[in-house]
């Protein structure tokens, strides 16, 4: 059993390292934490104290290994580490697997996990506690190995930093897991206090909002964010192809019918998911890069580009299809009048899994409801889900007369593939979410073209890119940016902004931060 419990507590200590790295290596090392707690309980003298001692031990490299695992993950979606403070997160995430996977599995997968936590954690503390019981009980010979194991593992230490080795034999990965997690949450309440400078200073808040948007006066502006849409999309030859053919012709038919568009790059504050960031940088002009920002600047006044709509006149409208519940932000802080979800909007078509509602329905139902005859002036934000993970099955694009209420589906979803057939391939991955962005911008151009709205304005998006699978490793931020104008004119006050013609922004197109815009904006289409 003594075999036993110096094996738990050589392995299992260094296996955040191995998590993080991917590194089979790193359990070839000596952690230093184990040492530790054994040095520590052999100088306490009361057995109830040892007892708490290594139990909390368990549990602080348990721990260590559960945020070692959520960075891998986060890393391989969000390209980031995970923050304490955004740990709302990890619900979301919960709630798009149980939509590819389903509840009950994923139900099961936590409470596996949950138990195999509380196993550990014990174990390790048992093996803690025998170990100091052997030295205990030959004092002599374990306290000479004892010191043994602790000089070793500090040359190790010291020749290993010195050589430059990038896996030295001494570790001490839950200790620099839990560290790097503290560390990160003192960043993040520091970039909240400079957070709270921005938002107190605001150059447009005492402005009119019809000073505003003069220029814009009368027009329908839809802002159309296509999930997903990052600038992968158009330059990874593994599927921008046919996404750019999208966009080329899709350019083409629409000058042929008096369009006119530009197009350049944003950097989104969000990467491979996390979409109500960049909503939220571009309609607050903030940077908002996570959940606690996020909820900081929406408990809030500050003004955003649908309440400045709003107070100029505008019918302001939000329209996101996967919204299932009543959304007290789109009243509170963004101001929208009239609140679209997927609950009331008329969908009586099959589901397609986490975008349950098809695209080209979304802007039907939307050109319909407010574009369509006789209205006052509209401004809406749309936020599109068909291109969102696990990019499958994407909807065929049908007639637009044909789409109804949606029956016209019902069918479809069996005949694209599963996630679970997809996602077991990377390159099936891929190829499946070049379609999905084909098919959301082919239900931007097909709103535009079937919209009888000569005033119509489309400002089109992405939130931000796709996950690594997708964009790969070190990938920017950025993602494309288009606006739409049924008459030309609709444009000019953005000449200055050097966007290129067409919808297919190129590498030398303006790139500027999402949080950027809303102030471009007012600018460009304001009374000065």
């Amino acid at each position: 059993m003594l075999g036993l419990a110096v094996a738990l507590l050589v392995l299992i200590p260094v296996a955040p390292g191995a998590v993080s790295s991917g590194s089979p290596l790193e359990l070839l090392r000596i952690p230093v934490e184990s040492i530790v707690v054994v040095l520590v309980l052999v100088l306490i003298p009361w057995r109830a104290l040892r007892l708490v001692v290594a139990g909390l031990f368990g549990v602080l490299v348990v721990l260590a290994i559960i945020l070692s695992g959520i960075d891998r993950g986060y890393a391989a979606v969000l390209a980031t580490s995970f923050d304490p403070a955004d740990a709302q997160q990890l619900g979301d995430a919960v709630g798009v697997v149980a939509d590819a996977i389903g509840w009950p599995s994923v139900t099961a997968l936590l409470v596996l996990i949950g138990a195999v936590a509380i196993g550990l954690a014990a174990a390790l503390a048992w093996a803690a506690l025998r170990v100091d019981a052997a030295i205990r009980a030959r004092r002599r010979t374990g306290t000479i190995a004892l010191t043994t194991v602790t000089a070793g593992w500090m040359v190790f230490a010291l020749v290993g930093s010195q050589a430059g080795v990038a896996q030295p034999a001494a570790a001490a990965a839950s200790a620099d897991q839990l560290g790097s997690t503290v560390s990160r949450a003192s960043v993040s309440l520091q970039a909240q206090a400079e957070l709270d400078r921005r938002i107190a200073h605001d150059p447009y808040a005492a402005v009119p909002a019809s000073d505003l948007l003069a220029k814009l006066h009368g027009k329908d502006v839809v802002i159309v964010f296509v999930e997903s849409y990052g600038r992968a999309a158009l330059e990874d030859p593994g599927f921008s192809p046919g996404v750019r053919a999208v966009l080329q012709k899709g350019t083409a038919d629409l000058a042929a019918h008096g369009h006119a568009s530009r197009s350049a790059w944003l950097t989104s504050s969000t990467y491979g998911g996390l979409s109500w960031l960049a909503h939220s940088s571009l309609q607050s002009g903030l940077w908002v890069d996570s959940q606690s920002a996020y909820d900081k600047v929406v408990a809030t006044g500050r003004l955003t580009l649908a309440r400045a709509f709003r107070e100029a006149g505008w019918h302001t409208v939000s329209d996101i299809p996967r919204n299932t519940r009543p959304w007290a932000t789109g009243s509170d802080f963004y101001r929208y009048e009239t609140l679209l979800d997927g609950e009331n909007v008329g969908y009586e078509g099959p589901s397609f899994g986490y975008p349950h509602i098809p695209d080209q329905y979304t802007l039907k139902h939307f050109s319909d409801r407010f574009l369509t005859g006789p209205h006052e002036p509209v401004m809406g934000e749309i936020d599109l889900i068909s291109s969102h993970t696990p990019f499958t099955p994407v909807p065929d694009l049908e007639p637009w007369s044909d789409i109804g209420d949606g029956s016209v589906y019902f069918g479809q979803p069996e005949r694209g593939g599963s996630p679970a057939e997809v996602w077991q391939d990377p390159d099936a991955v891929r190829a499946a979410y070049g379609r999905s962005i084909e098919y959301s911008i082919a239900s931007v151009l097909s709103f535009v073209r079937n919209t009888d709205d000569p005033n119509l304005v489309v400002i089109m998006l992405g939130d931000h890119q796709a996950a690594p699978i997708i964009s790969g490793e070190d990938a920017s931020h950025d993602v494309p940016i288009t606006i739409i104008a049924r008459d030309p004119s609709a444009l000019g006050p953005i000449d200055g902004w050097r966007w290129q013609e067409g919808m297919l922004p190129g590498a030398t197109a303006p790139a500027w931060r999402m949080d950027a815009f809303r102030d471009r904006f007012f600018t460009a289409f304001g009374a000065h």
